[in-house]
This record gives C-alpha cells, sequence and structure tokens, in this order.
C-alpha cells in the first residue's frame, strides 16, 4: 500500500474538469499537499495507507471555490452605506470613511474577518485589490488562505502612497517581499479608467508583460462612468484601455456590465477574462452584465462577490445562483449557464483568470489539494437528484463543512481550525465603534 497524507471518501466526487461528471463513491489521495489520485472508494481504501481519513458520506467534494474579484479589508464598512447609487455611495461615504480609518491595521483586520468568512463558505482563493497590499498578504497567510493579491494604483494621495507611481512602487515592493510564498500570487490593479491616468496604464501595460502578471481593474460598471470617459478622453472606457495596452489575455475586467456587441468581441479576440460580480451589480443598480453573449462568443468568465461593503456578504454559492438565474433572465434562455458552468465560473473558470488555472480550480491529480466539502443530507437539500443542481440551486455556504487548503484542513465541521471566532467578533467590534465615532 502506498503511504500518503489525506485520503478523503465522499459521497459525491465533482471534479468540474476535465469532463462535468459526477463521480459517486469516490476517494480523492492527497500528499504533501497535491492530488495525488481520484479513483473509486473501495479501490483507494485498497490501495492507499493514509495517516488520515475523513469520510464525507453525504457530501459533494468540490474544488475550492475562487472568489475572482473581492476588496476583503472592506468587510469592515459592511453595511455602512446602503442603498446609494455607485458614486453617490463612493464619494459621500466610503471614500471619506477609507480617508479617515485605512491603514494597516485596518486592512489586515478587516481581510483577516473576511478570510474566515470566506473559508467558512469554502472559497480557498480569492483574487483582491485594496491599499496596504502587504497588510493582506499577512492576514492571508495567518488564515493560511490562497490570495491573489492587487498592486493597486490610483492617481490620488491617500495614507498608503501620495500618487500612482508610490502606489506602484510600494506595491512591487510587496510582492518581492512575499514573492516565494506558495499561498501568495500578485496582479496589477489599476482601481478603474476614471480613477487612473494615461502614463499610469501604460506603464501598468508594460509592467504586466515584463513581470506576468495579471492586470485586475474595474470597467464600464456604469453608464456614468462610460458617459465621464466619452467627455473626457472621447471614447469609452474599454476602448481606451485597449489603446493603452491593457487590454490582452492578461486582463481581468471586473463588472463588464455595459458592454456593445464589438467590445464583447474585443474581449473575446484578445483573451481577456470578465469578473462577474451579480449581487453587487444589482444592490448598486449598476445593471445586467451580458454573461451569456460573452460566454457565446468564448470570453472567460468567473464570479466574484466584490467588497462586503457594496454586497454585503462574501458569499460566492450566492453569486454561482444569482450568475445562473440572472444570465437566463437576461438571455430569454433558460438552458444558457447551466449548473455545472456555474461551478466552472466559481473554480476552474475564476482560477484561469488570475493565471492559476494548473494549479487549482479543479479536483485532478498534481493540482494543489484546494478543496471544500458541501453536506447535502439537511431537509432542504433532500431529496437530491442531481448534486451539482442542489450546489448552485438549493445548498448554500451553510452547508459547508470542511474545507482544505493545500491538503491542509482549514475548516472541520464547521468550525475554523486557524483562527480565532471570539477575537475576530471583538476586532469587528471594536472597528466598528471606531467608524461610528464622530
Amino acid at each position: 500500500m502506498q503511504t500518503i497524507d489525506t485520503l478523503l471518501v465522499a459521497s459525491h466526487v465533482i471534479p468540474v474538469s476535465p469532463s462535468p461528471a459526477v463521480l459517486a463513491d469516490h476517494a480523492v489521495a492527497i500528499d504533501a499537499g497535491r492530488i495525488v489520485a481520484v479513483v473509486p472508494a473501495a479501490e483507494a481504501l485498497a490501495r492507499f495507507d493514509a495517516k488520515k481519513v475523513v469520510r464525507l458520506d453525504h457530501h459533494a467534494l468540490i474544488p475550492g471555490l475562487v472568489n475572482l474579484h473581492c476588496h476583503a479589508a472592506m468587510t469592515l464598512m459592511r453595511g455602512l452605506a446602503d442603498d446609494q447609487p455607485l458614486m453617490t455611495w463612493l464619494q459621500d461615504h466610503i471614500w471619506p470613511a477609507e480617508g479617515k480609518h485605512v491603514g494597516d491595521a485596518f486592512v489586515h483586520d478587516g481581510s483577516l474577518l473576511a478570510m474566515a468568512e470566506m473559508l467558512r463558505g469554502g472559497v480557498t482563493c480569492v483574487n483582491d485589490m485594496y491599499f496596504f497590499p502587504e497588510a493582506t498578504a499577512r492576514a492571508a497567510l495567518r488564515a493560511k488562505m490562497r490570495a491573489c493579491l492587487g498592486i493597486i494604483a490610483i492617481e490620488f494621495p491617500s495614507a498608503y502612497a501620495p500618487d500612482a507611481n508610490g502606489y506602484l512602487a510600494k506595491g512591487l515592493a510587496t510582492r518581492d517581499a512575499y514573492r516565494d510564498e506558495p499561498l501568495l500570487a500578485f496582479s496589477l490593479a489599476p482601481h478603474a479608467p476614471y480613477t487612473v491616468g494615461d502614463e499610469t496604464l501604460k506603464r501598468i501595460a508594460v509592467l504586466s508583460e515584463e513581470l506576468d502578471l495579471p492586470i485586475h481593474t474595474h470597467v464600464h460598471e456604469t453608464q456614468d462612468e462610460i458617459a465621464q470617459g466619452l467627455a473626457q478622453h472621447g471614447v469609452r472606457p474599454l476602448e481606451r484601455l485597449r489603446k493603452l495596452g491593457i487590454v490582452g489575455p492578461r486582463l481581468i475586467a471586473v463588472h463588464a456590465v455595459h458592454l456593445e456587441p464589438i467590445e464583447i468581441e474585443l474581449l473575446a479576440r484578445e483573451g481577456a477574462s470578465v469578473a462577474h460580480c451579480p449581487s453587487s451589480n444589482l444592490k448598486l443598480a449598476s445593471g445586467f452584465a451580458p454573461i451569456a453573449a460573452l460566454r457565446a462568443k468564448g470570453v472567460n468568465v468567473g464570479v466574484g462577490t466584490d467588497g462586503a461593503a457594496s454586497n454585503n456578504r462574501l458569499d460566492v454559492f450566492t453569486e454561482m445562483r444569482t450568475a445562473a438565474l440572472l444570465a437566463k433572465a437576461v438571455s430569454g434562455n433558460a438552458a444558457t449557464v447551466t449548473a455545472h458552468e456555474a461551478l466552472r465560473m466559481a473554480t476552474l473558470d475564476a482560477a484561469r483568470a488570475i493565471g492559476l488555472e494548473r494549479e487549482i480550480g479543479s479536483i485532478e491529480v498534481g493540482k494543489q489539494a484546494d478543496l471544500a466539502a458541501v453536506e447535502l443530507s439537511s431537509l432542504e437539500t433532500l431529496p437530491c437528484f442531481d448534486p451539482v443542481s442542489h450546489l448552485v440551486y438549493a445548498a448554500g455556504r451553510e452547508h459547508v463543512s470542511h474545507v482544505w487548503v493545500a491538503g491542509e484542513a482549514r475548516l472541520e465541521e464547521r468550525r475554523l481550525l486557524d483562527l480565532d471566532e471570539t477575537e475576530l467578533r471583538e476586532k469587528a467590534r471594536w472597528w466598528q465603534r471606531k467608524l461610528q465615532a464622530p
């Protein structure tokens, strides 16, 4: 028998790739953080001598979910200014609060709270964009969660940096400091076309090519943004990004709600990805992204939550369900974005957008063992004719029982193993009092 670290024996294993199969009574063998076999349970029990065997008799074992767009630290502003249009929300509430409170401690504590929430909901990797990425890096390492950290760029000053060059310099230094951490990756993260100038965007295009880093940016989130871009630059924001060298296979276009057919063709032709944040788009009344049209043209689309300040939950199960339902309603086709496709958007397609598809996003031999177990035996998930359908349309993050990152348990029987929930609650309440103080 082959000695391994862990054997997960599940009622259903849903690998996502190479096929949308549901493997009944299968097991996943893990050693040194990686998947070494995906085989029938009986075969696995006969073949492997595991240091630990986890029985998941009423569960679906899935790849860990990948949150393709988040501002983790903004969890501390959850519910701070609800029911406002985007620019009113930003200019009158969020940006002033950030100017007053955001610093290293705020970002670390908010990110840690966010990562606890995400791990409890089956998310094993987050693609984040915020100030003080070094603080987010420390939080991710403390939570032992995978993260792709944005090297933010924006033209106006903050407590983090005085100008765009300062943001990039500090972000690149953070990347250098943490580049050997196996759980961390990096992207270039110009905030949006309306907050970043031409010269900064040109430099980011060059850095992306030189360093092989994704470019993670908000674009075409609202009609007002597009009107502003036309007034200031004479072209729509996506066309401006194209002219500046930003649109290509490394681009993650966040929101991408308002797209003309020619812009969908552009994203497809250039191999760009879209981070679809349906709940945030609905809450801020930004509109309905043309997901069916994007996917029909071959654009890679993953799902994200956005920040808890505009969602207000970091719940990728909700995003999967909402993405599938909205795509059907907008396209008028109930067969578009099937449950299998929605799950793939929250796993392998999101991993592909950040360049990690060879490491995570599916349950395949050789990949990192980033996994989540979802219990399907509760009353609201019975009877179960199709586990994948239930994952998208019936189950929720409250059904996640176990989570592993790189083969190490992070959540066991719904209990976080590496984070003190009492400490997190106390920190959250402390920051609430601080933000509420006059």
